[in-house]
C-alpha cells in the first residue's frame, strides 16, 4: 500500500518528540500567544494549522501524554484472561486520562471520536483557537493530521490472465474442510507446499485446530466455499456475525454480514485458513475486521479495528468481549515510515496474540531501505516475499528500516503467484508481500494447534520462526548470511518450526454422531475446557474432530442445532492419543407463530423474523402483522424482530424464545434508537409552523448561519446558532461541507453533527425560499427552519416543502412535511452526531414520508 498522510503514535513516537522527524520538518510549535503557564507547546502537524488558518475543517488526532501500564496485565493467564486484563487497563487509562479533554472539546461544541486502544481522539473542527488551545494543554503530547493507506494495485498473475477462474488446484473440489483435507489427499498450492505446510498436516494430523485467526482487511466472503466451513460465525447450519466480523467504514451495509468489495481480505484469508490446498492452516477457525473501507484503508477505520480484535463487539460496535479475541492477526497493508500503529501493536503483543504484517511492495530488487511501516517499526513481525524459484520478488521492500534502523523484513514467505480465494466463489492468483504474510500467519496457527504450550508466547514463537528458517545469503543492504535486509532471517519453514516445537501435548480425536441413528453431525462445535485451555473446533464433514491441549482434566461440550448439548469431562495425559467419540441425542421440532407491531402498537407488515443462529429460514409478517415459522428445534434460541426497510421510527428487537413445544410470540416493536440510545424518534402531531423571516440562501448550493433564540441540545453539546443548507441540512458543525449527495447515517464522512430534515440535492429558486420562525413564550417557544417549495436539482418540477422545529421546554426536534415529492424516494431523513459515528436515518433513498405527517427526535440528554 501506498500512505496518505498516516497518523503517529503514542507519547514519544507518534506525537511530540519525533513527529517533527516523521512529517520531515513539516511539524509546527504554535506560538508562545497560545501556551499555558509554563510554557508547552505539543506540535502540530502543519497540514492541521494551514486547513484552520484558512478556515477550513480539519480532522485530526489529538495523542494524549499518558498511556496504560500493560506489565500486569502481560502475566494474566489463559488467552482470554490476558486480553480481557490488557483491554480493561487500556480503556481505563483511556476513561481517565481523556475526561479533561473530552470535556474542553464539549464546552467547545466540538465533534470527536475517542479511541482507548492508542489513548487518543478524532476531532473535527475548523476553529484555530481550538488547536492552539488543544496544543497548549499539558496533557497532548501531539497533533496529526487523520490520514489513510491507499491499497495497491492488485498485480494479477499471468496464471489468472487477469480474470479469476473456479476450478481448485489439482483435483480438489472447492467446499468445506473434509477427512479429505486432512489425509492430505488435495494438492497444496505452491507456496503451501514450499514452507512444508502440507507435510506438518500429514505428519502431525494439525491443520490449525483449536486457533482463532484474523485479518485487518478490506473484508471477507465469509460464506466463499473454501472458507465458510472455518468461519467462526457459522455453526455448521446458520451464520452469525456478532463477535465475529467488525466494519467500522459501514460499507457492508445494514445487518452486519461480511463483505469485500475488494477481494484483497478474500484472498489474503484464504491464504491462511482457505480449504481445498489454498490455505497454510484449513483447520483454524477465523474471523475478520474490515479496516478498509475499498482501496483506502482510513486510520480511523483501523483503529477501530486493531480495538475490535483485542476485544470483538456485536455488530453495532457494543458489548466487547475480550475473551473472544483471535490468537493470531494478518495485516496485509502498509505504507510509509511512520510510528502509526504502534500502539496498538503493542497492545495485540501484550495479550498474547500475535500479529504479521506485509514489509511492503515498494521495492525494486536493488534499493534499501524500502521496507513500509507498520511492517517497519522494530517491534513488528514483517514478511517479505519470494518467488516459486526461490528469488526475492523485485518488489519486495527491504531494509533498514527508516523508522528506527531495524533489520527488515524478519522473515520471507512465498508471495508471487499466489492462487487464493476470490470474492463470487472464484478463485485468483496475485503477488505481493500482501500475499506472503498470511503464508506466516497460517504457520502460527499450524504451530501453536501443535504446540499449545506456545500460545500467547509471541518471543518463544518469533524465536521459532527465525531459528528454523532457511538462511538466504544477500548482504548488500546490510545484516548477515542467517539475518539480512532483504530476506530477514530467511525463507518461512512450517514444518522445521512444528518440529523444534515443545511436544508435550495430547491429542484429542473422537467422531460426532446422532445417537439414535449413527448418522455423522458435521459442522458441530467441539469446546474443551480446563485450567488456562480453551480451545474450540469444528467437527468435519465425515463428523470427526481433533484438537491438542496440554496434559490435564477437562470438561468437552458439543453443541449443534437440533440435538442437546453434550457434555462430558475427561483426563488426558502427555503424549496420550485419546479417543472421545460423542453421541449427541436429537430433539422435536415445533412450529411458533406470532403477531408483531410497530412501536405504535399497530399491526406491522413486512417485518422479518429470524431465528438467531439456527438454519430456519425467516418469517415475513403478513399484513395483519402475523407470522409462522413452522419447523424449529426444541432449545433455547434468539429471536430477532427486524422491521421493514424503511424502518422508520421501529426499531428492531430480540428475545430469548425457549422452544418446548408449539410457541407463541408476540412483540411490539420498540422506538427507534441510535446505537448510544441517545436519541429517539417516533410519529407525532402535525402543527404546520408557517415561516416569518426568509434567509439569504438561494440557488444549488448555498448554507447560511443563524443564531438560535434560545440554546439547543444536540449529542450532549449546547449550541446557541446553527448552519442551515439549500440542501435541506441543519449543520451545527460547519456552513456546508460534502452535503451534495446525500447518504445513509451515521457516516463518518463529512457532514457530520446534521439534523437532515429532507437532505437532497434541492434548490432554492424565485419559486422557493428558506424561513425561520419562532413562536411562543420564553420557555416555551418554538424555532422553525422552512424550506418552500424547493426544487429537486434534477427535476425542477418536483418541489418540496417541510421543516425543522425545536421545541425549547421539551428539547425535541420535530420534522414536518407538509408538500413531499415522492415521498423522499431520493432523500435522508434522520441524525446524526459531531464525529458522524451514531445517529440514525428515518429513511434513506425510501419512499417514506406524507403529506401532512410528523416525526419527532427526542434526546435523553435534552431538557
Amino acid at each position: 500500500m501506498n500512505v496518505s498522510r498516516i497518523p503517529r503514535r503514542r507519547v514519544s513516537a507518534w506525537a511530540a518528540a519525533t513527529l517533527a522527524a516523521v512529517l520531515g520538518g513539516s511539524a509546527t510549535v504554535l506560538p508562545q500567544s497560545a501556551a499555558a503557564s509554563p510554557p508547552r507547546h505539543a506540535q502540530v502537524d502543519a497540514a492541521v494549522l494551514d486547513a484552520v488558518s484558512a478556515g477550513e475543517q480539519s480532522r485530526f488526532f489529538v495523542v494524549l501524554k499518558d498511556q496504560a501500564d500493560l506489565s500486569a496485565a502481560k502475566k494474566a493467564k489463559g488467552h482470554g484472561a490476558r486480553a480481557k486484563a490488557v483491554f480493561d487497563a487500556l480503556r481505563t487509562e483511556a476513561a481517565d486520562s481523556q475526561k479533561p479533554l473530552r470535556s474542553f472539546l464539549d464546552r467547545k461544541k466540538v465533534g470527536y471520536e475517542s479511541y482507548w486502544i492508542a489513548n487518543t481522539l478524532l476531532v473535527t473542527t475548523a476553529d484555530k483557537n481550538v488547536v492552539e488551545e488543544l496544543a497548549a494543554r499539558a496533557d497532548v503530547a501531539g497533533i496529526v493530521e487523520e490520514r489513510a493507506y491507499r491499497l495497491d494495485d492488485v498485480e494479477t498473475s499471468s496464471r489468472a490472465a487477469g480474470t479469476t477462474d473456479s476450478a481448485t488446484p489439482g483435483s480438489a473440489t472447492p467446499g468445506s474442510r473434509t477427512a479429505a483435507d486432512a489425509a492430505g489427499a488435495v494438492t497444496p498450492e505452491w507456496g503451501v507446499a514450499d514452507i512444508r505446510a502440507d507435510q506438518v498436516w500429514d505428519q502431525y494430523q494439525a491443520e490449525g485446530e483449536g486457533v482463532v485467526i484474523a485479518n485487518v482487511d478490506s473484508g471477507v466472503q465469509w460464506d466463499h466455499p473454501a472458507l465458510k466451513a472455518g468461519y467462526r460465525g457459522w455453526n455448521g447450519t446458520a451464520a452469525h456475525h456478532d463477535y465475529n466480523f467488525y466494519d467500522p467504514s459501514g460499507r457492508c451495509g445494514t445487518g452486519g454480514a461480511p463483505c469485500d468489495n475488494t477481494g484483497h481480505g478474500t484472498h489474503t484469508m484464504g491464504t491462511m485458513a482457505g480449504s481445498g490446498g489454498i490455505g497454510v492452516a484449513p483447520g483454524a477457525r477465523w474471523i475478520a475486521a474490515k479496516g478498509c473501507a475499498d482501496d483506502h484503508c482510513y486510520d480511523g477505520d483501523l483503529l477501530a479495528a486493531g480495538q475490535w480484535i483485542l476485544a470483538p463487539t456485536d455488530r453495532n460496535g457494543d458489548n466487547p468481549r475480550p475473551d473472544l479475541a483471535p490468537n493470531i492477526v494478518n495485516n496485509s497493508w502498509g505504507g510509509g515510515n511512520t510510528d502509526f500503529y504502534q500502539d496498538i501493536v503493542d497492545a495485540w503483543n501484550a495479550a498474547g496474540i500475535f500479529e504479521a504484517f506485509a514489509n511492503g511492495n515498494d521495492g525494486d530488487g536493488v534499493t534499501c531501505s524500502t521496507a513500509r511501516a507498520p511492517g517497519a517499526q522494530g517491534s513488528s513481525y514483517a514478511v517479505g516475499s519470494y518467488d516459486s524459484s526461490g528469488r526475492i520478488a523485485t518488489t519486495s521492500g527491504f531494509g533498514p528500516s527508516l523508522n528506527d534502523g531495524s533489520t527488515k523484513p524478519n522473515i520471507a514467505a512465498p508471495g508471487v503467484n499466489i492462487r487464493s480465494a476470490w470474492p463470487g466463489g472464484s478463485y485468483n492468483a496475485i503477488s505481493g508481500t500482501s500475499m506472503a504474510t498470511p503464508h506466516v500467519a497460517g504457520t502460527v496457527a499450524l504451530l501453536w494447534s501443535e504446540a499449545p504450550s506456545l500460545i500467547g508466547d509471541i518471543d518463544a514463537t518469533r524465536a521459532l520462526l527465525n531459528e528454523t528458517a532457511r538462511d538466504v545469503a544477500d548482504t548488500h543492504c546490510g545484516g548477515t548470511a542467517g539475518f539480512n535486509n532483504v530476506w530477514g532471517e530467511g525463507k518461512l519453514d512450517a514444518l522445521a518450526a512444528v518440529d523444534a516445537a515443545p511436544h508435550t501435548k495430547a491429542v484429542v480425536t473422537g467422531k460426532v454422531t446422532d445417537k439414535d441413528t449413527g448418522a455423522v453431525v458435521a459442522g458441530a462445535t467441539v469446546t474443551v475446557k480446563g485450567g488456562d485451555t480453551s480451545r474450540s473446533t469444528v467437527s468435519r464433514d465425515d463428523g470427526t474432530y481433533r484438537f491438542t491441549v496440554p496434559a490435564g482434566s477437562y470438561t468437552v461440550t458439543t453443541g449443534h442445532y437440533g440435538y442437546t448439548d453434550h457434555t462430558t469431562t475427561y483426563e488426558v495425559a502427555a503424549g496420550e492419543n485419546a479417543d472421545r467419540p460423542i453421541a449427541m441425542t436429537a430433539v422435536p421440532h415445533h412450529a411458533v407463530t406470532g403477531t408483531v407491531l410497530d412501536a405504535q402498537g399497530a399491526p406491522l407488515a413486512g417485518a422479518t423474523v429470524e431465528v438467531i443462529g439456527a438454519p430456519v429460514d425467516a418469517a415475513t409478517t403478513r399484513a395483519d402483522g402475523t407470522y409462522t415459522l413452522p419447523d424449529v428445534a426444541e432449545g433455547s434460541f434468539g429471536l430477532g424482530f427486524t422491521p421493514p426497510n424503511p424502518a422508520r421510527c421501529n426499531g428492531p428487537s430480540n428475545r430469548v424464545l425457549t422452544v418446548d413445544g408449539a410457541e407463541t410470540a408476540d412483540v411490539r416493536l420498540p422506538r427507534r434508537t441510535d446505537a448510544s440510545g441517545t436519541t429517539t424518534c417516533a410519529p407525532a402531531p402535525y402543527g404546520w409552523i408557517k415561516g416569518r423571516t426568509t434567509l439569504a440562501l438561494s440557488g444549488d448550493e448555498d448554507a447560511t448561519g443563524v443564531r438560535l433564540p434560545f440554546p439547543v441540545d444536540f449529542y450532549g453539546v449546547r449550541y446557541t446558532s446553527l448552519n442551515v443548507t439549500t440542501n435541506g441540512l441543519v449543520n451545527f458543525l460547519s456552513p456546508r461541507l460534502g452535503d451534495l449527495t446525500n447518504t445513509d447515517l451515521p457516516n463518518a464522512t463529512q457532514p457530520n453533527g446534521i439534523i437532515a430534515a429532507y437532505w437532497d440535492d434541492l434548490v432554492v429558486d424565485k419559486r422557493a425560499s428558506v424561513q425561520t420562525a419562532v413562536n411562543g413564550t420564553v420557555g416555551q417557544r418554538t424555532f422553525a427552519v422552512v424550506w418552500n417549495n424547493a426544487a429537486s436539482a434534477g427535476d425542477g418540477s418536483a418541489r418540496v416543502t417541510f421543516e425543522a422545529v425545536f421545541d425549547e421546554a421539551t428539547g425535541a426536534v420535530t420534522l414536518q412535511y407538509a408538500d413531499v415529492a415522492a415521498g423522499g424516494a431520493s432523500a435522508t431523513v434522520g441524525v446524526e452526531n459531531q464525529a458522524g459515528t451514531d445517529g440514525f436515518a428515518y429513511s434513506f433513498d425510501r419512499s417514506a414520508l406524507t403529506d401532512g405527517t410528523a416525526i419527532r427526535f427526542t434526546q435523553g440528554s435534552n431538557r
